[in-house]
């Protein structure tokens, strides 16, 4: 490791043991996991991780907002209680939508199970990532453009059927569901089982993205998963076994414009 190296591991080190605590989670700093957290069921916890694009601040002020106990509801009542809900690029069907569909699967499988099945093929979370996506779609049976937004596409994929590394984007609020329901420490939850953390990849967003890049964890400048694999295997070399501890300061580095 290169003294440069060595500077950035101990910067980041001190941030990740300052920020391990509920402090890190409150109004004032804004994050969709202060919600999440209240949670211990997969489902809500999920539609908390998918709202999560945009202002920090908005995203906990709608999160706060829903009735998650609409999941065990009447159809019917979903319709009622979601009919005046939007949220940027999702109106109120896509939110109906969303909300009956994990309903619907909430009493097929768990998304665990689901996850791990195509998971534990290869040890790629992505693969498991792809499986809950094409699952929701699949159950929803729904096309819109907000609702695709919010639930991504399936990955793109080479003729050998590999997932591309180039050409997808960082599926950033996916790998930050998988941080939260994986790793089990006093912010992330811990919830899931089956899963090596060492196997997450980096929950890339403009914070982590240019952080990454100032502290030389990154030399590209394409904002793809690509880049969030490329940051993921240099943060293995600071902690092999869970690299993705990382993440939280990081993003916050950047979102409070910290000098680094």
């Amino acid at each position: 490791m290169t003294k440069r190296d060595k500077e950035i591991k101990e910067l980041l080190d001190n941030e990740v043991n300052q920020r391990n605590n509920n402090l890190e989670l409150t109004y004032d700093k804004p994050d969709p996991l202060l919600v999440a957290s209240r949670y211990d069921d997969e489902f809500i916890i999920l539609l908390c991780a998918l709202f999560a694009y945009g202002n920090a601040r908005l995203i906990v002020k709608l999160l706060d907002t829903f009735e998650f106990s609409l999941l065990e509801k009447s159809d019917e009542m979903i319709d009622k209680e979601l009919d005046s809900f939007y949220y940027r690029f999702q109106n109120s069907q896509d939110i109906k939508t969303i909300f009956k569909t994990f309903k619907r699967l909430k009493q097929i499988d768990s998304l665990n199970s689901i996850f791990v099945n195509a998971y534990k093929k290869e040890n790629s979370v992505l693969e498991g990532i792809d499986a809950l996506i094409q699952t929701i779609h699949n159950i929803a049976n729904y096309k819109s453009q907000g609702f695709t937004f919010l639930i991504s596409s399936p990955f793109k994929r080479d003729k050998q059927g590999i997932i591309k590394e180039l050409g997808n984007a960082p599926y950033k609020r996916w790998n930050m569901y998988l941080r939260w329901m994986v790793r089990d420490d006093n912010l992330d939850l811990g919830l899931w089982r089956g899963v090596d953390k060492k196997d997450l990849i980096l929950p890339l967003d403009t914070h982590t993205f240019k952080v990454s890049q100032k502290l030389g964890l990154l030399d590209r400048q394409s904002y793809d998963l690509k880049s969030a694999l490329l940051i993921t295997q240099k943060l293995k070399e600071f902690d092999s076994l869970d690299p993705i501890k990382y993440d939280f300061s990081l993003y916050r580095i950047g979102q409070e414009k910290i000098k680094i």
